[in-house]
């Protein structure tokens, strides 16, 4: 979808219609670069009624140190474009201090996103001569600023996303000492960089280079005129790009991140087409057009490393792609890196199916990059879910197509994360492992598999954070705790967050689940459960019933309740309280036990050495 035309009224379509905009039109509004239409996107979609769970609701106030003007309506396209819908609230024009002294956002934000201005941290009169003072106050500024931020943190929940502030060009241009001008470019870039330090303060706390952003497009930052006019901080296109930064955060802490890339070969990973050149005739490493393809496989070698799963989707005679995997000197993907290879002559789209299927993960989880507008075409067509990078045009732009939209942006890296290439890799050995058994029964207990429950711990809160966010099958109630409220949780004593891990005969799985629950009085109630997809169908869900059941007889509750909140995307886990042998009660869609009673419901195949 090239026209921005055709784009507008497919946007205009589904807010009549009163449904979620199209995975394809979301990602062609991704993919949009005039700020003047995104603006007039962004005013369409301002009508558009709530549509879940097509689009992941999210809460999000915007303060400004100056005029919000159009960064409203360009944030709006931008959220929704990666699969958000918010609602926005915006602060009012020159309270931006005063919100931030009162100590707590209004309506209890998912979000704070603070517009910043160099006006913020410049003192109106300054001296040319006087460097060290101007330095003085800019320093003093961010500490006032920082100090308002951590108070405010004490008191909402939400995430605050910052940024850093491009150099004033009247700053750099009043001094005529190249050595003054030094002095005061070290004493903004000492601000960026104190600003970017904020986020090791607190984890709730994002910043985004914007400085660094417009480097490396082709945008004005600032325009005069209504910078002094109108109090606008930025140009539409600096805004734009800030709005799309802060929407990838925004999908970050929502769990919208993906997990799987799936990627072509010839003319992707390498040119040519090996079928015709032969492993001699490709063109990888070397100079241009070889490196560029090289320098892919190093951006793709480098998201595996950070948790990445890659699958392979060719269309090839699988045993030159093997020899050209194992053999050639200048790959640098192997055989190994790979958790599924789907190299065949079947359709891509069927392929990637089944590699979904086999590491049991959503269509939304993927992206495909494939150099064949048909390849891509056919597989928007038939998966939908799917995000598509074209891999064609000139390959010097090969990287800078896969990692520019952020993908596979997440809040931060946890030890599962780095673990994940591997253990999606061993789920597709133990899909071979199971073939031969004379029952799933046998086949479950060869595995060996073996379950640890305890409290979380400190170091665990972001991985059961990150569950709680990214998990939607096994999603009991659909309430997600976000690392501010699990530790708030953690804290509690009348609370209780639990994780899960899981390991069998193939390696560890790590953390694979998380419970947070209440006592209320002498009852214990389940908040929500949560399991990876992973690791359906081995009875895991009611070990932890089974775990969870046990803690409250040990607590003297009287009775475990649970609920079940059909969402359109949990209906995997539908009917899990009555397999897990608790009856349902006079609430609707609640379920209780009682503990001192219960039946285990522990699968025999299971080792649960209890709390370690």
């Amino acid at each position: 979808m090239n026209d921005f035309t055709e784009l507008l009224d497919g946007l205009r379509a589904a807010v009549a219609g009163r449904t979620a905009p199209a995975p394809g039109v979301r990602q062609s509004l991704a993919e949009a670069e005039d700020p003047a239409a995104m603006r007039r996107a962004g005013h369409i979609l301002a009508d558009l009624p709530p549509v879940e769970p097509a689009l992941r609701p999210i809460r999000v106030t915007v303060l400004a140190t100056g005029t919000i003007g159009p960064f409203e309506h360009l944030l709006r396209a931008a959220l929704i474009a990666v699969g958000t819908q918010p609602t926005l609230h915006l602060g009012d024009y020159g309270t931006f201090d005063l919100t931030l002294a009162a100590g707590e956002i209004d309506g209890s934000p998912d979000l704070v996103t603070c517009l910043l201005d160099e006006r913020y941290f410049l003192p109106r009169e300054w001296s040319a001569v006087d460097t060290e003072g101007l330095a003085a106050h800019i320093e003093a500024r961010f500490a006032e600023l920082r100090g308002a931020i951590l108070a405010c943190l004490r008191r909402t929940p939400g995430t605050f996303v910052l940024h850093t502030v491009p150099v004033p060009g009247e700053l750099r241009d009043s001094l005529i000492s190249w050595r003054a001008r030094a002095a005061a470019a070290r004493a903004w870039h000492r601000l960026n960089a104190d600003l970017l330090g904020l986020t090791e303060e607190d984890g709730r706390i994002t910043v985004v280079d914007l400085a660094g952003e417009l480097a490396d497009v082709a945008v004005a930052a600032r325009d005069d005129r209504l910078h002094r006019y109108a109090d606008l901080p930025y140009t539409d296109g600096a805004l734009l790009t800030l709005a799309r930064r802060v929407a990838r955060v925004a999908a970050a802490r929502s769990g919208l991140s993906r997990k799987v890339l799936a990627v072509d070969l010839d003319n992707t990973l390498w040119g040519g087409v090996l079928g015709e050149a032969g492993e001699a005739g490709l063109q990888l490493g070397g100079l241009y057009p070889g490196n560029c393809y090289q320098d892919l496989q190093r951006a793709v070698r480098r998201l595996r490393e950070q948790g990445v799963i890659l699958v392979l989707a060719s269309k090839n005679d699988a045993g030159p792609v093997d020899e050209m995997l194992t053999r050639h000197p200048e790959m640098l993907l192997r055989p190994e890196d790979f958790a599924v290879r789907a190299v065949n002559w079947s359709p891509k789209a069927g392929n990637l199916r089944h590699a979904a299927e086999t590491l049991n993960l959503a269509g939304s989880a993927f992206v495909f990059m494939d150099d064949s507008p048909f390849e891509r075409g056919h597989v928007a067509a038939e998966l939908p879910e799917v995000a598509v990078v074209a891999a064609d045009g000139d390959p010097a732009h090969l990287v800078r197509s896969l990692l520019r939209p952020g993908w596979f942006d997440v809040p931060e890296l946890t030890d599962t994360d780095l673990k994940r290439p591997a253990l999606y890799r061993s789920r597709a050995l133990r899909t071979g492992f199971s073939t031969g058994f004379a029952s799933s029964e046998d086949y479950l207990r060869a595995l060996r598999t073996r379950l640890i429950a305890h409290p979380v711990t400190t170091f665990e809160i972001g991985r059961v954070a990150q569950l709680s966010a990214r998990t939607n099958q096994f999603n009991l109630t659909g309430i997600r705790f976000d690392e501010g409220a699990t530790t708030a949780m953690c804290a509690d004593p009348d609370r209780l967050v639990a994780s899960f891990a899981v390991s069998d005969r193939f390696g560890d799985e790590g953390i694979v689940g998380a419970a947070w629950i209440e006592s209320r009085g002498r009852v214990w109630w389940v908040l929500n459960l949560v399991l990876s997809c992973r690791v359906f169908g081995r009875g895991i869900e009611f070990a932890i019933a089974d775990w969870i059941v046990g803690r409250a007889r040990e607590a003297g509750a009287t009775a475990v309740a649970g609920r079940y909140v059909p969402s359109g995307r949990n209906k995997v886990a539908d009917g899990f309280w009555e397999k897990a042998g608790f009856t349902p009660s006079d609430e609707d869609g609640t379920y209780t036990v009682v503990p001192a009673t219960a039946p285990s419901c522990l699968p025999t195949w299971i080792a649960y050495p209890g709390d370690e």
